[in-house]
């Protein structure tokens, strides 16, 4: 696949965290094509790893207002995809 521009928008999370959501988020949008299963191809790899719950929006238009646990926070674009990833409850 080819390289997409990543640019974080928002965060409140540790870079090595940061860094694997990237990962985990461009290995989904490689074998995934559904925006729904790439959602739930990152949370099912952060609940799996770092233990639930994790909550994954992703999609070219949508707002959102959440509550997240300190420091669980990102978005961010890869390409024309948005990418909210956080830890509530």
């Amino acid at each position: 696949m080819e390289e997409k521009r990543v640019v974080i928008k928002c965060v409140d999370m540790r870079e090595d965290l940061q860094r694997e959501a990237i990962q985990s988020a461009t290995e989904a949008m490689d074998l995934h094509t559904v925006e729904k299963d790439i959602a739930a191809a990152i949370k099912k790899h952060f609940d799996d790893k770092y233990k639930p719950t994790w909550h994954c929006i992703v999609g070219k238009n949508f707002g959102s207002y959440v509550t997240h646990e300190s420091s669980h926070f990102i978005y961010f674009y890869i390409g024309p995809q948005a990418v909210l990833l956080f830890k509530s409850g």
